[in-house]
């Protein structure tokens, strides 16, 4: 590249492609003013060339900004025609500057960024001077200076740029290519900055649309894209000036960035102050709950939503009888149970759904549940005797409406006996001493249930046996005597024993056993027995006879 400095001192500058083959291990100095330095063009390795030459360049849509018409000319005092600080600095004029270099001192690309460092960093931006120092990644000894044309990303650029003894081209470089500028010199960039950030406006709420608007940019921008972020993240698919929060951010401040674009100046990013964290979205009834069924016993009650905005995903019912809450039932159906006769129905809805407050609907009464009465005309009777082995029978009642159907249980002591639902039952060796009663129930569809008991009020008795020994010993008669009776372990109470004249009441031990001896003359003496009973073992009577020795 060749660049005149100051007083007129006359720098040049060979590109490496062109001099590197010729001069190997060997550096030609030529002097044309105290002063002159060697450097060599910006090389082509790990570089994506797009186009080389004006013609081919702008045949292909990459412009030379009509520097190929206008290279003739000396601009900040360097040398015209294909040369990397005339065509930067005829883009820097051409984009508003004066035609007067901004620093006193050397024009070599290498002192561009010393000169300007003030305003030089490591920020990519269209319009900007891409600089190399001196022998920097991949310059000569001189430097190179570029035309920024576009800021893919912060670590991907596109530059123009001219070159001594070379040619004019655009290309793409990457930081990682070991080809990355020294600096970007910011002369006149073209930009789009914000003055006034962007807004967003509406409740953050699930269901509620939010809009942004992009605030206010200096840089004269076409274009805006937006982007939704919550604490922070971006929000997938939201990309619109408008949102409406979903679930997925409830408890989430949102915020809204906007990328103003222009086609050929760095897009500006700004970011919107953030919303209130979002809150769960609110259920609103457009309709009441419909329910259909008479309210009557035995039938259904079936409950219908109503209408809602939005639809919500699920809905849970709570039923009520005279205010008090029917348990284990969250369903739309309602069964009229007898429990339920006389009571007023009422129900709520309760609307759900993520990201909204679950909604309870107000008490929407339903009626009173009505049922029908079964009245006896004549009750039931028990008929037979409580005693083991006989059987007991109930005579069914006479009731009205008289087509209800009557069901028998019976009972031992107030317990169910296993299987004992017929009109009959027989008095078996487990009832003794208990007492037997049957409950019967009458229904009807839709009428309460009719329940009356016939109870019996004497234990079941168990008849005795009484089994008689007798014996005998010179002048004594020996009577033993023991009663037994089916279903009763061991049978209390007192016997009566005569022999012949004598006579005597005797207590039943534990086993129900009485033994008496008895002084008598010789003979055949009668001996009569008589067990005098108890509750559960009537009396009884037995004869014998006894031969006294």
């Amino acid at each position: 590249m060749r660049n005149r400095g100051p007083n007129g001192v006359v720098v040049l500058r060979w590109g490496a492609g062109a001099l590197a083959s010729a001069l190997v291990g060997t550096l030609l100095v030529l002097i044309g003013a105290p002063g002159a330095q060697l450097t060599h063009v910006e090389p082509r390795a790990a570089t994506t060339y797009l186009c080389t030459g004006y013609a081919d360049c702008v045949q292909k849509g990459y412009s030379d900004a009509g520097y190929g018409a206008a290279n003739s000319k000396m601009y900040w005092n360097m040398y015209s025609g294909h040369n990397c600080t005339n065509y930067v600095a005829y883009r820097m004029i051409k984009a508003g500057m004066p035609n007067v270099r901004p620093w006193v001192g050397g024009g070599n690309a290498s002192e561009w960024g010393k000169f300007m460092s003030a305003i030089t960093d490591q920020t990519p931006n269209v319009g900007a001077v891409a600089w190399y120092g001196r022998y920097s990644n991949g310059s000569g000894s001189a430097g190179h200076v570029a035309y920024v044309e576009r800021v893919v990303s912060a670590t991907e650029i596109v530059i123009s740029e001219d070159s001594w003894g070379g040619t004019f081209h655009w290309r793409t470089i990457t930081k990682a290519s070991g080809r990355w500028p020294t600096g970007f010199i910011h002369f006149v960039d073209k930009t789009i900055t914000p003055t006034v950030a962007p807004v967003v406006t509406g409740t953050a709420r699930v269901g509620a649309s939010l809009s942004a608007t992009p605030g206010s940019w200096a840089g004269g921008p076409t274009a805006y894209a937006y982007q939704w972020l919550a604490d922070g993240t971006a929000i997938t698919g939201a990309t619109a000036a408008t949102y409406a929060p979903t679930a997925a951010v409830v408890g989430k401040k949102l915020t809204v960035r906007v990328t103003a674009s222009k086609k050929g100046s760095t897009s500006g990013v700004k970011d919107s102050l953030a919303t209130p964290a979002v809150a769960e979205g609110i259920f609103a009834q457009r309709a009441a709950p419909q329910v259909t069924g008479t309210v009557l016993l035995d039938n259904v009650l079936t409950a219908t939503a109503g209408a809602w905005t939005p639809n919500p995903s699920s809905t849970v019912w709570r039923w009520f009888a005279d205010g008090v809450r029917v348990p284990n039932n969250t369903t739309a159906r309602l069964p009229l149970s007898a429990a339920l006769v006389g009571k007023t129905i009422s129900v709520k809805v309760v609307a759900k759904q993520a990201g909204y407050a679950s909604y309870v609907s107000a008490a929407y009464p339903v009626g009173k549940v009505l049922a029908g009465v079964i009245k006896p005309t004549t009750p039931a009777a028990v008929t037979g005797t409580p005693t083991l082995g006989g059987t007991l029978t109930v005579t069914p009642p006479v009731l009205t409406p008289a087509d209800s159907a009557v069901t028998y249980r019976w009972l031992r002591d107030g317990v169910p006996i296993d299987g004992a639902t017929a009109t009959s039952y027989v008095l078996t060796t487990l009832d003794v001493g208990h007492h037997i009663g049957v409950d019967l129930t009458a229904t009807r569809a839709q009428y309460l249930p009719y329940t009356a008991a016939t109870p019996v009020t004497a234990p079941v008795t168990s008849p005795a046996i009484i089994r008689l020994q007798t014996s005998t010993k010179p002048g004594r008669a020996i009577v033993r005597i023991r009663v037994l009776a089916r279903g009763v372990t061991a049978v209390p109470g007192k016997a009566l024993i005569k022999i012949g004249r004598w006579s005597d009441t005797v207590r039943l031990d534990a086993n129900g056993v009485a033994r008496v001896v008895v002084r008598m003359s010789p003979g055949v003496k009668a001996v009569r027995v008589r067990y005098l009973g108890s509750t559960i073992v009537p009396t009884q009577r037995v004869t014998g006879t006894v031969r006294v020795r």
